[in-house]
């Protein structure tokens, strides 16, 4: 695999981890009201449903591939087009109604937070749209097969995604602020634009 595209495509998994959107923001306000093992367990789940997306993503697209290069090349033009569409859905997006209230339930079962976090991944069916068209820009032609190759990316922005996430229950007190904040949203809506509009023209190049 290629270095740069394996840094290419880290730094793009933290980006897009780090711009607020309903996973993010859903572990910070259980952190909040909650408590930080709350926030840890389903985070934990979050990550684990983005290995399913993976592997299937994985999975059809080497099939693609080894059948058709042509069909890849489709593909992969589906792609840019669903990060461009992406990006115009982020740009339109308005602000995110966020209400934090405390709560009395202390109690704290891992099992149950856990698989609310895997289920709430893995049914969600534009996560996979996503992962389709954002691993085959990072996938090179040398080097392991391509269902090896995307596994690896997959593992690389879990554990991205689990770090940051992580992080932000940890922080969840700090951060509050920030959900209040106009000139927060607006930073975070032309960087996620940004950010998806440019893997989306590395796509088509």
């Amino acid at each position: 695999m290629d270095i740069q595209l394996i840094l290419s495509f880290l730094g793009a998994s933290v980006l897009l981890a780090l711009m607020p959107g309903p996973d993010n923001i859903f572990v910070l306000t259980e952190s909040i009201t909650r408590g930080v093992r709350h926030g840890v367990a389903i985070t934990t789940g979050l990550v684990s449903g983005v290995f399913v997306h993976t592997a299937a993503a994985a999975t059809g697209l080497s099939l693609v591939l080894q059948n058709s290069a042509v069909a890849f090349q489709l593909v992969k033009y589906f792609g840019a087009a669903y990060l461009f569409y992406l990006a115009i859905q982020a740009w339109r997006e308005q602000r995110m109604k966020v209400k934090i209230e405390a709560s009395d339930d202390a109690s704290f079962n891992f099992g149950k937070l856990y698989s609310t976090g895997f289920f709430m991944n893995v049914l969600n069916p534009k996560v996979s749209l996503f992962f389709i068209a954002f691993l085959p820009q990072f996938v090179s032609p040398q080097g392991f097969h391509p269902i090896v190759q995307m596994l690896i990316l997959g593992l690389i922005f879990m554990v991205s995604a689990w770090l940051i996430f992580v992080s932000i229950a940890l922080l969840a007190g700090r951060l509050t602020p920030y959900l209040y904040n106009d000139k927060f949203w607006n930073i975070t809506r032309w960087l996620r634009t940004g950010v998806l509009v440019v893997l989306g023209v590395f796509l088509l190049l």
